[in-house]
């Protein structure tokens, strides 16, 4: 058999079924679209859900792909064996309606036999023992020999995920050989490493009713999978996946930047699951932040954390010092960019993004370990030997410490940990990931979206977006929805007709109204009928029937929702309306939206070209731009990128657009935004030799017609993610006005002009500050004179002076101060102050560090009298306050203090 590399095998799939009719489709984003039920995509046919359902028409009923995947289930189990990974690729062919098993078990055995060269002497397939169709093709069709075709029951040969199309499934394991084992475990179905799977096509022909009930789907789908990496280990003949040429690359990088170590070596055991876990997730990190997941604590950006935080743990293990992890990141891209070209296109940001999440987490592990150690110093005090599974899910959580590392921690000095309670908080926390997914209201169905009334229309029925070039068309309605208000009771519906009042959707098969979409909110308007006045004021007065477009959406499959509410008459299905935009509103969004794509460019231009789109916003009133950028911008920096923006602007940029192929508009260098799902052909919007993006937004045609540009506003809303607001046109006139009247009141409220304002201001200040220290200074002298002659209720104990007393209506700040001066006075000591003022109660304490050594805690004496006020409060040994409301108990807190300073300071 040939020697094929992972890249080359990849090609030989996909050009195999593309011979067989299939689509070849680039891998989808790790980022689910639409799908609530996915954290990550994590198989080949995850993102096509829709078409598997027929809610959505796919672009070929025959499609194969090799799907970047990611499996957090495995997390754990990464490195402990050689079988888990995080990150792998799935090779698949499906066919939505098309082709079925008289073709896909075929062709699958052609391709493992005839173009990859297995031997067909060392393939058994597997069918579900109920499946006589399949077991019929590969013993009479396929010629296999019985002996070779196992029959296995539901567990291992029928897929399916409550709810929803399910079916049977056939699967080809490969006898990997003796060598790879021979014990009891080493046969078709066992445990062991011998027999591997390399291939699984599940037969999509029933429908679950979710009780187990099944009928046959009208639409019989397939659904191929195979890991590449698996199929590689077979055909180089390799020990694991670890050991297939990329991975090995990897591999053997990490195990040189160790100083040379050697991988399944004798003795290397333990530093071989490090190894593993590096090379996993040096793939993983790569490819997630490539498709824009940011590492965080919440999701997919959580998931991300821990891995990156992961691996930097290991090569702390296998004694690598420093930075490394864009190292491995680097070889990721090298070796994988052939077939996923996106990683070479964002090399920069990967490797920025990785940098700084690993030099994050240096000073995160250190404040860990810090944490770790206050916990063992709370269970010596305590006199406890188990610490809780709430902290070591903290520790966890939040410093990225897992329980492994934290049991070896503490075992090496005698504790344990609950492992029971942090499974417990574990649990907690992916109940909270869940129901944020489910956040939508309503459960998800099989694809995973919220189900909508929209669900219930035609899959055929699509609409055409006309509007790049008019606002004004003329259109059949395909569908109509009546939707429900709040608090009506009634329910949403698919309806024929709509009256005078109702709200709903309409839906026409051509429309000049832009639905929301990449971030650009979608048009408001007017649908007519029947209407002799084409003035759209006169529309509302004189038209037969009028519905007013509050919002425009895309929704279910290729479908464009005009939603609002009827004004006046009644529009039916089939009736032929007058579509009209709202104009103004349309040409400040699209100022909105030109700016935007000035202002990024202007952004990589200032900051550097890691900056990239994280999620942008526009409507009619402002622009919200989210990038990368990891530290907050300077004022020159905001000014520089408002400033050049600006300049644009008055350059008068034609702003034109072309419809070309994705290669051709790479060529162009043209952005591309993470995670949008491009089609064949894509829309390159150009501002001068300025900007050149792919989008399919609408635009302004001259970049003059943007008139102004103003940042608001610049602050970081996520790890290394930072958002500016931005006016516009009209918008930025309507700050400056707002902001011209505020001056002015505020130089009438001083009695100054604009141009003197900021000196009177100046001034002010001056003359509050000086007000400020005289009130502080007679405050100050008034709580001395409250106090009296305190010194002499000073008394001692134990060799240590202890001074407890009550001062009335002083604040917090000068019972601080108070109680600084007399422990100056005292020397070495203890004391403790309490005040009433307005009802509230205050207390301080403080303590030296001479009797701080002798035993004395300012925090927990605090802690003991406190409640006896009606508060709570604590603080450090040497310094702590708390608040009351009960002032009548302040005698016995002061008669508390003095037992609880004579149990510290005993002995």
């Amino acid at each position: 058999m040939q020697y094929r590399g992972v890249n080359e095998l990849r090609e030989l799939f996909l050009s195999y079924f593309e011979e067989k009719g299939c689509l070849r489709l680039n891998s989808f984003s790790l980022v689910p679209h639409n799908d609530n039920s996915l954290l990550i995509i994590n198989s080949g046919m995850a993102p096509m859900k829709p078409w598997f359902t027929g809610q959505e028409i796919p672009p070929r009923r025959r499609v194969t792909t090799c799907q970047k995947c990611i499996r957090t289930g495995d997390l754990e189990n990464v490195g402990k064996t050689a079988r888990h990974g995080t990150f792998f690729e799935m090779l698949g062919n499906f066919s939505f309606g098309d082709y079925f098993k008289k073709e896909a078990i075929p062709w699958a055995w052609e391709f493992l036999t005839e173009r990859v060269g297995l031997d067909p002497d060392r393939l058994y397939p597997s069918v579900y023992v109920d499946d006589d169709e399949a077991y019929n093709i590969w013993l009479n069709d396929m010629h296999i020999p019985a002996d070779h075709i196992y029959k296995f029951g539901k567990e291992d040969n029928f897929w399916e995920h409550g709810s929803g199309p399910c079916g049977p499934c056939t699967e080809i394991y490969y006898d990997r050989g003796e060598k790879y084992g021979n014990g009891p475990e080493d046969v078709m179905g066992g445990e062991g490493d011998r027999f591997m799977e390399v291939w699984n096509v599940v037969f999509s022909q029933f429908n679950n009713d979710g009780e187990g009930h099944y009928t046959d789907l009208a639409q019989k789908n397939i659904d191929t999978g195979m890991g590449l990496e698996r199929l590689a280990v077979a055909v180089q003949d390799v020990g694991s996946i670890f050991d297939v040429d990329t991975l090995k690359s990897l591999r053997d990088l990490i195990c040189q930047m160790a100083g040379g170590i050697g991988y399944e070596k004798p003795g290397t055991e333990e530093s071989d699951v490090s190894v593993r876990i590096m090379t996993d997730h040096a793939r993983a990190m790569t490819f997630m932040i490539s498709d824009g997941i940011m590492p965080s604590n919440n999701g997919r950006g959580y998931v991300l954390r821990r891995i990156i935080r992961r691996a930097v743990r290991h090569g702390r293990k296998l004694g690598i010092k420093g930075s490394f992890l864009t190292t491995l990141a680097k070889n990721v891209i090298d070796g994988s960019k052939d077939g996923y070209p996106e990683l070479e296109e964002k090399r920069d940001f990967i490797l920025s993004v990785i940098l700084a999440e690993e030099e994050k987490f240096e000073k995160t592990y250190e404040q860990g370990m810090d944490i770790l150690e206050q916990m063992e110093k709370s269970l010596s005090t305590e006199g406890r030997k188990e610490l809780s599974g709430e902290d070591a899910f903290k520790l966890y959580d939040t410093y990225g410490f897992p329980l492994d590392n934290t049991k070896e921690i503490l075992e090496e000095r005698g504790f344990s940990v609950d492992e029971a309670g942090f499974r417990a908080a574990m649990e907690n926390q992916k109940k909270a990931a869940r129901k944020d997914r489910l956040a939508s209201g309503k459960m998800a169905d099989y694809s995973g979206h919220a189900a909508t009334v929209y669900d219930a229309l035609d899959p055929a029925l699509s609409s055409t977006f006309i509007g790049y070039d008019k606002t004004t068309a003329e259109s059949e309605i395909v569908a109509m929805v009546s939707l429900a208000s709040g608090d009506s009771g009634d329910e949403d519906a698919v309806v024929e007709a709509l009256s005078d009042g109702e709200n709903g959707a309409i839906i026409t098969s051509e429309t000049p109204f832009y639905g929301t979409m990449g971030g650009q909110v979608g048009d408001k308007g007017l649908i007519l009928m029947g209407s002799d006045d084409a003035d759209e004021g006169a529309a509302l007065g004189k038209g037969a029937a009028v519905f007013e477009v509050t919002s425009t959406e895309h929704v279910a499959g290729n479908k464009i929702a005009h939603i609002g509410v009827m004004r006046k008459g009644m529009l039916k299905l089939h009736d032929h309306v007058t579509l009209k935009v709202d104009t103004q509103n349309r040409m400040a969004i699209c100022r909105n939206h030109s700016a935007t794509h000035l202002l990024q460019k202007a952004l990589r231009e200032v900051l550097g070209s890691h900056v990239e789109q994280a999620g942008s916003y526009q409507d009619a009133g402002r622009t919200r731009f989210d990038f990368s950028h990891f530290q907050a911008m300077t004022s020159e920096e905001l000014k520089k990128v408002e400033n050049l923006v600006n300049e644009k602007i008055q350059e008068a940029l034609p702003v034109t657009t072309e419809v070309m192929s994705l290669e051709d508009a790479k060529k162009t260098g043209a952005m591309a935004l993470f995670g949008e799902k491009y089609g064949s052909k894509v829309r390159v919007v150009r501002m001068g030799d300025f900007s050149t993006e792919l989008c399919g937004g609408t635009h302004v045609k001259n970049t003059l017609q943007i008139g102004q540009f103003k940042i608001l506003s610049e602050s970081g809303v996520a790890a290394g993610v930072r958002r500016i607001e931005a006016l516009t046109g009209d918008n930025v006139r309507a700050y400056y006005d707002k902001l011209e009247k505020q001056i002015m009141e505020a130089s009438d409220l001083v009695k100054a002009t604009p141009a003197t304002l900021a000196d009177h201001i100046r001034t002010l200040q001056k003359e509050v500050k000086e007000l400020k220290n005289e009130n502080d200074a007679l405050k100050s002298k008034e709580a001395k004179s409250a106090l009296g002659n305190v010194m002499d209720q000073t008394v001692e104990i134990n060799g240590v002076k202890f001074l407890a007393a009550h001062v009335s209506g002083v604040d917090m700040n000068e019972l601080r101060n108070l109680g600084d001066d007399l422990k100056t006075k005292l020397g070495d000591g203890v004391v403790l102050l309490i005040s009433d003022q307005d009802g509230k109660v205050s207390m301080v304490a403080m303590a030296t560090d001479a009797a701080l050594k002798k035993g004395a805690h300012a925090g927990n004496l605090i802690k003991q009298v406190a409640p006896l006020v009606g508060g709570g409060g604590g603080g450090r040994p040497n310094m702590a306050q708390a608040g009351g409301k009960n002032a009548a108990g302040i005698k016995d807190a002061l008669v508390k203090a003095r037992e609880v300073a004579e149990a510290q300071l005993q002995g």
